[in-house]
C-alpha cells in the first residue's frame, strides 16, 4: 500500500476513535517491508534409507545424515537451514521404503527426498526387477507431491557375480534417466573401492565406520545442492 494512502487511513481510523488496537496494528504491518529471513521457507529434506545412512554402529550425530545437517548449517548463513528428517532403518529394503513412503510425505511434507535403499535387497537376493519397480514407484510417489528426488546408488560386491553386480548398480540410473531426477551413482565411491577398505569399515565389512562418513556425505553434498533453493 501507498505510504501516503497509508497515512490517511491511520488518521481516519484515530479520527474515530477506534479502540481497536488490533486496526493499528495491520495498518503498521502493512507499512512494513517484506523481510527475505522470515519470508523464506527453508526446504525440508527427508532421507529414506537403510543402515548407512542409521547411523548403525557410530556414535549418535557421526553418521552422514548427521554431518549433512552440520553441512547445511554452515551453508544457510542468511536463512534458517533446511530441516533434515531421518527416517532410515537399518536393515530396510526397497519394499519396505515403498510402504512407509506415503505416510511420511504427508506427514512431513519434504521438498527435496533422498532415497538411499537397495542394498538389503541385494543382500537378500531379492528379484532385481522388484528391486527396480519399488525404487520407480517411490520416485513417482516422491514426485506427485512436488518434491524432488535423489537416488543413491549402491553397489554389490564382485563375488555377486559380475552380470548380477553390472544389472543391479545400472538399476538406479535406469530409474534416475526415466523419472529425470537426480543420481549420485555410488554412494560409498571412495570407501568401498579403495585398498585400504577394510580401514573404512567395522568389524563387520559391511557397516561403513566414522572415519568414511565424511566422504559419504561428499558424494552426496554436491547433488543435494543442486536441489537446494
Amino acid at each position: 500500500m501507498h505510504p501516503v494512502k497509508l497515512t490517511k487511513l491511520y488518521w481516519r481510523i484515530a479520527a474515530k476513535g477506534c479502540k481497536s488496537l488490533l486496526a493499528l496494528t495491520i495498518v503498521g504491518v502493512l507499512a512494513l517491508p517484506a523481510s527475505p529471513i522470515l519470508a523464506a521457507t527453508p526446504d525440508t529434506i527427508l532421507i529414506v534409507g537403510d543402515s548407512l545412512s542409521a547411523e548403525y554402529g557410530l556414535r549418535r550425530g557421526t553418521g552422514w545424515v548427521s554431518l549433512l545437517e552440520k553441512q547445511l548449517a554452515r551453508e544457510k548463513k542468511t536463512a534458517k537451514a533446511p530441516k533434515v528428517i531421518n527416517a532410515s532403518i537399518s536393515g530396510d529394503t526397497t519394499s519396505g521404503g515403498r510402504s512407509r513412503l506415503g505416510a511420511l510425505l504427508t506427514r512431513h511434507k519434504p521438498s527435496i527426498v533422498v532415497i538411499e535403499l537397495g542394498g538389503n535387497d541385494a543382500l537378500r537376493g531379492l528379484p532385481l526387477d522388484m528391486t527396480e519397480a519399488n525404487l520407480t514407484a517411490m520416485t513417482q510417489a516422491a514426485k506427485k507431491t512436488g518434491a524432488k528426488v535423489l537416488l543413491l546408488g549402491v553397489q554389490v560386491p564382485p563375488n555377486y557375480g559380475g552380470a548380477y553386480a553390472a544389472t543391479f548398480s545400472g538399476l538406479f540410473a535406469k530409474v534416475a534417466k526415466a523419472e529425470k531426477v537426480a543420481l549420485m551413482p555410488f554412494f560409498l565411491a571412495g570407501v568401498a573401492d579403495v585398498p585400504d577398505v577394510a580401514a573404512q569399515f567395522l568389524p563387520d565389512r559391511i557397516h561403513p565406520n566414522e572415519q568414511a562418513q565424511p566422504k559419504m556425505l561428499a558424494n552426496v553434498w554436491p547433488e543435494l545442492k543442486k536441489l537446494l533453493k
